[in-house]
């Protein structure tokens, strides 16, 4: 294991910075968030959760697919894609590194999202471990490590030194760019933090969410539970929900015309919506309760079904904090979960 003093982390960014693109947490008008690093810039890798995950790296909230130029009956397709600069992401938590898997198994599945390989291909991701979760986290009710979060780079941190430790070998590409910056030691401090924090986990509200009802064999159960009704009386299909989560992959495409041509976008969009998947026959969900069941119950019951268990929530309570309505998938497990099959 390797270790940087935290005074000295500005030379570690700008040596990253010198031999890729670096994206970092950011503190702006009070808010934090991934953006790249620039001499003068305000990190804050102390911040537990930033209001946005760092999913937009390969997936972003808006991009351009293609362009089109026509002249008479001729068409013709620009690709709009260039090749992607390679890119450090750095500080991403054990949950958001969780959700990244999700999106992988979404975006890299046949037939391959190659927008989204492009840019994942060209990332190394440096995660950084958890010490101070919050009461609103809950990664470990879906067997996650926020102690050991994994990553090309796995990094620690506390009040004297960021600890360092190579994974993979773009990992190992990386340490060797900052091995001049970087010295011998600090796997006891990496232990007794990891402990520390494990203990801390154990007592959160929500870490021993009960998920045993949410199965394949409970599909249908769950699906026509009448407490569906009761819990999405009060949504207001605000769509918040699904653009702070990190696993939220729902996307509309469309196109635009412009005065050099017509440009192919897609965006972020949501299963809240009233005109999601909205088709010139209507649209198959009609109510507000079957829009919000479709999201939790793809979450806890589609999605690991089909992905051998593998939820798509990975607990980093961004929707507990955001909810206007406190309507967050926290309710929903602690409403379903704890009944018992007949």
């Amino acid at each position: 294991m390797l270790k940087i003093a935290k005074e000295r982390l500005n030379e570690l960014y700008a040596a990253i910075a010198e031999a890729q693109a670096l994206v970092l947490p950011l503190k702006k008008a009070g808010e934090v968030n991934y953006g790249a690093w620039a001499e003068g810039v305000e990190v804050s890798l102390e911040t537990l959760k930033t209001v946005k995950s760092p999913k937009d790296m390969f997936f972003p909230q808006s991009e351009n697919m293609m362009k089109f130029k026509t002249e008479g009956k001729n068409i013709e397709i620009i690709d709009v894609r260039g090749e992607k600069t390679p890119t450090v992401l750095f500080g991403v938590k054990a949950c958001d590194y969780k959700a990244i898997e999700v999106l992988d198994k979404v975006f890299l599945a046949d037939p391959v999202d190659t927008y989204y390989q492009s840019r994942r291909e060209a990332t190394t991701i440096v995660t950084l471990a958890c010490s101070k979760p919050e009461e609103s986290c809950f990664c470990k009710a879906f067997g996650i490590d926020a102690t050991n979060p994994m990553g090309d780079v796995t990094t620690w941190i506390d009040e004297a030194y960021l600890y360092w430790q190579a994974n993979t070998e773009k990992g190992e590409s990386l340490t060797a760019v900052v091995s001049a910056l970087l010295q011998e030691g600090g796997e006891a401090e990496v232990a007794a933090q990891q402990e520390k924090t494990t203990a801390i986990l154990e007592k959160l509200p929500f870490s021993n969410l009960d998920l045993s009802r949410f199965t394949p064999e409970n599909l249908n159960e769950l699906f026509n539970d009448s407490a569906w009704e009761e819990m999405s009386e009060a949504c207001l299909g605000c769509g918040t929900c699904t653009f702070v989560c990190p696993t939220c992959q729902c996307f509309d495409i469309r196109d635009f015309k412009t005065n050099e041509g017509v440009v192919r976008y897609r965006c972020w969009d949501s299963c809240m919506y009233s005109d999601f998947t909205l088709m010139a026959h209507g649209n198959s969900r009609t109510t507000q309760m079957q829009r919000f069941r479709q999201r939790f119950m793809h979450k806890l019951v589609y999605y690991p079904s089909q992905n051998d268990g593998l939820y798509s929530c990975v607990g980093c309570g961004r929707c507990v904090n955001k909810c206007p309505q406190r309507l967050n998938i926290v309710k929903v497990i602690k409403t379903l979960g704890g009944k018992k099959n007949d």
